[in-house]
């Protein structure tokens, strides 16, 4: 059987930088191809050509997570699916601590839930895509937490700091400011992926749990 390459830092902060790359995907989508198929842009589009668009991001955002899955495994050997450790009770009370605290900055950002502020504004259609949307958006920005923690680690030789949640601060909260012209929205979400970065460490690493809680952190 043949060897598994050991990865550089560089290399897994390239798989970082790819699942970087698929959300950015989405802007492809919505302002280069869609627009010609649907004969305007995103604002003039109606409800069956927004949900389509959620639809198309979800499924490229997929196709983009498997790729990235079976490369770390089949050239690297690293699997994303290992098995973590046990928990310690210190561990979820502070995962309990970060949530509340990202769930109370929302609330503030939003005036209020932001939950009822999209079921009102989207309606109960609009209302279920966007947020299983949220949840594949979820499964990319986690990839990029796993391969930034990794690259990191590898270049600066410690694990208990959230390189992760740093890379997708510092991704995030560009794009965020560049995509939605705030400054104000993007150092939220600078500080929403950092905080993420943080609860992926205090579950010991495990995604499932933490796919779990940070979809749980993102879409309230």
């Amino acid at each position: 059987m043949q060897e598994k390459k050991i990865a550089t830092g560089w290399e897994f902060f390239c798989l970082a930088l790819y699942a970087f790359g698929g959300l950015g995907l989405e802007l492809v989508l919505a302002s280069g191809i869609e627009p010609l198929l649907y004969g305007g842009p995103m604002k003039q589009w109606n409800t069956w050509q927004n949900i389509l668009h959620w639809i198309l991001t979800c499924a490229v955002w997929t196709v983009v997570a498997i790729w990235i899955y079976h490369q770390a495994k089949k050239d690297y050997g690293f699997d994303l699916f290992e098995k973590a450790g046990t928990m310690k009770a210190w561990q979820w009370g502070a995962v309990i601590a970060t949530m509340v605290f990202t769930l109370a900055m929302s609330y503030w950002d939003w005036n209020g839930s932001k939950v009822i502020h999209e079921w009102k504004a989207n309606g109960p259609l609009k209302f279920v895509f966007q947020y299983v949307y949220y949840l594949f958006e979820t499964m990319l920005f986690l990839l990029i937490i796993v391969f930034g923690q990794k690259a990191l680690e590898r270049w600066f030789k410690r694990e208990n700091v959230p390189y992760g949640g740093i890379v997708v601060a510092l991704t995030w909260g560009i794009v965020h400011i560049a995509t939605k012209g705030s400054v104000s929205i993007g150092l939220l979400s600078a500080v929403s992926g950092f905080l993420f970065g943080v609860v992926y460490l205090l579950v010991n690493r495990d995604i499932k749990k933490a796919y779990v809680l940070l979809a749980f952190m993102f879409v309230l």
